[in-house]
């Protein structure tokens, strides 16, 4: 077992809610019992309310193990310092000086959420409060007090409808469940009253009847109303949380456990859209994926039990939509929307959520399935040890992984490596055996960010090419004050236009940005090898760009063409910038010259052809192409705050200065370039040596970076691709119209891969420049003529950016 951290910071809003109940729910088998066992003599209710106060804290665990001291201490110490806070006199006019007033739906939402945290610490064993007749009692005297003042069925709905109907009702609801021994009937029904007032069913949003709930809203309100159920003991009410999940009333529209094709929820290809055009995996889609699987563990085995046959859209979800982007426990950025800017919700702390829910729901899926994921896990913890999954979360989710790392019988799963095209979210992730590199794009379909309550005030250029670069051994990179200290305007991947900017989303509710272009996605070959491009049309400007990116084995080429501006300012193409942490200074070699380490240093680096970052990897810059910018470099340290990015109510940031160090690689366009362009190459991991090499050798070639097309050739392993703007031919390929094509030539035959990322064509004819006599294997939207030139017509009408394949010798 691995040792738990000791002072970890908690998370907050969404994530409180997966990690104070849903992510720490217990298995259906924990302590070795059965939670059905003995349930023909019990009463239900009485049976599912022990089985909902277990999954808020462990259940029966041994509180002397020292495995579980570090989880002890962190509930203890936080609940203490809660406690000792708290305001008990008798003429308070709130409960904490800084949740003031208490009528504010963000701080009585607050307020329920810390007296849960203390209830969880009173009913917990092992903890300073634990068992406290004080703490009942003050804890009973709070909530009557919050009933009373801010949170009863009197009161209209105001400001952020997301505190009166999922966030303060799950907290006061959790709360109600540790207490339910020691509350009076009278003030039970009262807050069982409230909650049925702001959250009535799972269907429907309370202050918008006609909008109906998807997605992880959907999830969380099943939850709350199956607790409400549990409390007022009415079988109805349990009934409705269980029809809430498959959206009985509305004929299954927005079943939880339905592929969608538009819209919020999970998609075939392992995309998960949240706000009608978020890629949102990271939060919404980890919040759903663990309240429904608590919702499933707790009515299992009663008579309100999921039986929904197409439960198994949950168990899919595991390898098709979380894994891929779950890098060694860390949850990727480019999937966690608006929460990449809060201060108390890193990357790591959202793969730990997403971990604890996984092996929740494995307690109770299919072996085949849970073996799988179990196996994963532990390869998550086990290779993540700059910020250790046992010092991030609580007494039930440290049971479940203490058993699965205890257990010999459980392997360590590799890294999941292979390529990966999420068409209906405009992500791409390539993962290579020690690193990932992950593309956010954006299109009229798919936000470019969202922002909103305070939230991801500078997210303007998260969605227009950032490429995130993860790496085995720097596990800290964007979980290490990366968003409250890096320069906004120069995120590793995007083009930009330099002009200033002012803060988004500093109003109330939330708001997205969609760009006007169509084209955003690729193609991807033989789950190994993939293209990507996306058209650029920046907000409140006039550039314009078409940019591609091509992932290979162990380099991913970047091309940028017809980039245009006419607004009078300075266009940077961002090829890196790295978090070098407080002190880091590694070093930099370009074309194998030591560059100088001092903080401050910048200079032009013209007619470069490759560099080199120790601890990240190589950069060649290719000479096979017209109009090659020069590359610029700056070390510099950046003092930023939490605050400065995010002013939420209940998500806000600290004012305390934040400093960390970056190297940052750029390339200058000029101000208001006409038709000019890039080329570079990552290789991520590579050593001086090897960067020189490739430089030298240059392995893979440019065939086209034009308003045509964009088109490399990869001499070693054959492979051929093109992204193609309009009909043209490129790399020996030639196109009808607009598309992005992969084509492989090895000892098995011929891969073919093709897809339409802008979703505007109806078919699209290719020639291709291998001969080719036979069709070995085609979908059916694919048809070859075989013949020296061959010619194969492909249907993309409707198929949503997806690639479709053929083989062929």
């Amino acid at each position: 077992m691995h040792t738990p951290l000791s002072g970890s910071t908690g998370p907050t809003r969404r994530t409180l809610l997966a990690a104070s109940a849903a992510s720490a729910a217990v298995s259906l088998t924990a302590g070795g019992t059965a939670w059905g066992a003995g349930a023909s003599d019990a009463d239900p209710y009485d049976t599912l309310l022990a089985r909902a106060a277990a999954q808020l804290t462990g259940g029966a665990f041994d509180a002397a193990d020292p495995d579980f001291a570090a989880a002890l201490k962190v509930l203890g110490t936080q609940a203490s310092d809660w406690w000792r806070e708290l305001d008990r006199s008798a003429d308070r006019t709130t409960l904490w000086p800084d949740l003031t007033p208490a009528k504010d739906p963000g701080n009585f939402g607050q307020s329920y959420t810390r007296l849960r945290t203390i209830a969880t610490a009173w009913a917990t064993p092992g903890t300073s409060l634990s068992d406290s007749a004080e703490a009942a009692d003050v804890l009973l005297s709070a909530l009557r007090f919050l009933h009373s003042d801010a949170y009863n069925t009197s009161r209209p709905e105001s400001g952020n409808w997301w505190f009166w109907e999922i966030g303060a009702p799950r907290a006061l609801m959790d709360t109600c469940v540790l207490l339910r021994a020691q509350l009076p009937p009278a003030d039970l029904s009262a807050y069982v009253s409230t909650v049925a007032k702001f959250c009535p069913d799972p269907d429907r949003r309370t202050n918008a009847p006609t909008l109906s709930e998807t997605g992880a809203n959907r999830a969380d309100k099943a939850v709350i109303v199956a607790l409400r159920g549990l409390l007022a003991r009415d079988a109805a009410t349990l009934a409705l949380a269980r029809d809430g999940l498959s959206d009985v009333r509305d004929q299954g529209r927005n079943s939880l456990f339905t592929y969608v094709t538009s819209g919020d929820g999970f998609y075939e290809d392992g995309s998960f859209v949240q706000h009608g055009s978020v890629a949102y995996t990271g939060t919404y889609g980890s919040v759903l994926l663990g309240s429904a699987g608590q919702l499933i563990a707790l009515l299992a085995e009663s008579e309100w039990a999921v039986s929904d046959p197409k439960t198994s859209v949950l168990y899919e979800a595991v390898d098709r939509t979380f894994s891929p982007v779950v890098f060694d426990g860390l949850m990727m950025d480019a999937l966690r929307g608006r929460a990449i800017s809060r201060e108390k919700a890193p990357d790591h702390q959202d793969g730990a959520v997403t971990l604890t829910n996984i092996l929740q729901l494995a307690a109770g899926a299919p072996a085949e399935y849970a073996e799988r994921w179990r196996a994963l896990a532990k390869g998550w913890v086990t290779r993540n040890t700059t910020n250790p999954y046992p010092g991030l979360v609580g007494v039930p989710a440290l049971a479940r992984v203490k058993a699965v790392l205890d257990d010999p019988a459980v392997p360590t799963a590799d890294r999941l490596t292979g390529h990966f095209a999420f068409a209906d979210m405009d992500r791409v992730v390539h993962r290579r055996p020690g690193w990932a590199l992950t593309l956010s794009l954006s299109s009229k379909r798919i936000a470019a960010y969202e922002a909103g309550n305070g939230e991801n005030l500078h997210g303007w250029y998260t969605g227009d090419g950032m490429a995130y670069l993860y790496d085995g051994d720097d596990l800290g990179q964007f979980g290490d004050g990366f968003w409250a200290t890096v320069d906004p305007h120069r995120l590793p991947g995007t083009t930009v236009d330099t002009r200033a900017r002012t803060d988004i989303g500093s109003g109330g509710g939330t708001g997205t940005y969609r760009p006007k272009n169509a084209v955003a996605g690729g193609a991807v070959l033989d789950g190994r090898y993939g293209a990507a491009a996306m058209e650029l049309i920046a907000d409140g400007s006039t550039l314009r760009a078409r940019k591609a990116w091509f992932f290979l084995d162990n380099a991913i080429v970047a091309l940028g063409a017809d980039i245009t501006a006419s607004d009078g300012r300075s266009i940077e193409t961002v090829v890196e910038n790295r978090n070098l942490y407080a002190d880091g200074a590694p070093r930099l070699t370009v074309d194998g010259q030591q560059q100088p380490s001092r903080t401050g240093w910048s200079a032009p680096l013209p007619g470069v052809r490759w560099a080199h970052l120790d601890g990240t990897g190589g950069y060649v810059f290719p000479d096979d192409h017209d109009g090659h910018p020069d590359l610029h470099a700056l070390r510099e340290e950046r003092t930023g705050t939490w605050r400065a990015v995010n002013t939420g109510a209940d998500t806000g940031g600290s004012t305390t200065p934040v400093t960390r160090r970056y190297l940052t690689l750029w390339l200058d366009h000029g101000i208001s370039p006409t038709t000019s362009s890039y080329a570079y190459v990552l290789l991520p991991g590579a050593s001086a040596t090897a960067t020189a090499v490739w430089a030298r050798s240059r392995p893979v070639r440019i065939m086209a970076n034009n308003a045509t097309a964009q088109a490399v050739e990869d001499r070693r392993s054959g492979l051929v691709a093109a992204h193609f703007w309009q009909a043209g031919s490129a790399a020996g390929l030639t196109a009808s119209g607009p598309c992005t094509v992969i084509a492989r030539r090895g000892d098995d035959g011929i891969s073919l891969a093709v897809a339409d990322p802008g979703r505007t064509g109806t078919t699209v004819t290719l020639e291709l420049p291998f001969a080719v006599g036979r069709v070995v294997r085609a979908d059916d939207t694919v048809t070859v003529t075989p013949g020296r030139r061959p010619v194969v017509t492909v249907r993309v009408a409707g198929s949503r950016g997806h690639t479709h394949t053929a083989q062929l010798r």
